[in-house]
């Protein structure tokens, strides 16, 4: 896999941030992290790349709060309240903070059961992102996570999210937002690495939610999210310099995960 020169440039764009005009990086970051199960904590039945994102990437005082809810989509984050809560830590936060809300859904949204069409879902997000802004956040756009299917021979990933990346970059696109593109980088990881290793990565106990032959093969593990949130982190600071500054860096990971070596 070559994700852009990601390793390459960690310890570059960290030291340039310092040198950036204006003040934004004297303010730390705080993350808030909106999605579904592949956003959320560990537990059974969900567990993504969140945590390992806020746990392990972030350089103090910078921090955030995971809200990914398990089985949501961009219609019942909202009607159930996780929304409202996520503006609110904005709200409370933008003063002394450069606050950044991650947005990552598709996986429930396109469910039959859901009954939300793809035009739906990118009004969905692009509501999302005004009223991020208008709270005083930035916006972050976040392609899903790939689910790590495999078919064929040999074995490559099952594109199924195809349709909800589009529509995400799209929308990102017409609202001039952020967004970083993990659906493409996870992806690409994955047919490198192949499906046994990526199936280290698997919650064993993700309850009846997208198993297969007893396999989780959508939610993650602690190390999966651990890893995943790197790739996150990576792809954010290969983009946008403010983030670079309150990162961490871990550059045998990302030097991993950018040439295909199993983490």
């Amino acid at each position: 896999m070559k994700l852009p020169a990601l390793s390459s440039t960690l310890l570059l764009s960290t030291a340039t941030a310092l040198a950036l005009p204006g003040n934004s990086w004297h303010r730390p970051a705080y993350f808030v992290l909106a999605g579904d199960s592949t956003t959320a904590v560990q537990a059974s039945g969900g567990g993504g790349w969140g945590d390992g994102f806020l746990n392990h990437t972030l350089r103090f005082p910078a921090t955030g709060e995971n809200l990914g809810h398990n089985g949501a989509t961009t219609v019942s984050f909202r009607e159930g309240g996780d929304w409202a809560h996520a503006l609110q830590l904005v709200e409370e936060h933008e003063k002394w903070w450069d606050v950044f809300v991650t947005i990552q859904f598709g996986h429930n949204d396109q469910k039959p059961k859901a009954n939300i069409s793809l035009d739906e879902y990118s009004q969905n997000l692009g509501d999302f992102v005004d009223e991020v802004r208008s709270a005083g956040g930035t916006p972050i756009l976040v392609t899903p996570l790939t689910r790590r299917s495999f078919s064929g021979d040999p074995p490559r990933i099952v594109e199924s999210l195809s349709n909800e990346t589009a529509a995400t970059i799209a929308v990102a696109n017409s609202k001039h937002a952020r967004y970083i593109d993990l659906n493409r980088a996870s992806t690409e990881y994955c047919n490198e690495i192949g499906p046994e290793a990526c199936h280290v990565y698997n919650l064993n106990d993700g309850g009846e939610v997208e198993k297969l032959n007893g396999e989780d093969n959508t939610h993650l593990n602690v190390w999966g999210s651990i890893v995943f949130g790197r790739m996150v982190s990576d792809l954010m600071v290969e983009k946008y310099w403010d983030i670079a500054f309150w990162t961490k860096p871990n550059v045998t990971m990302s030097w991993e995960i950018e040439h295909g070596v199993a983490v």
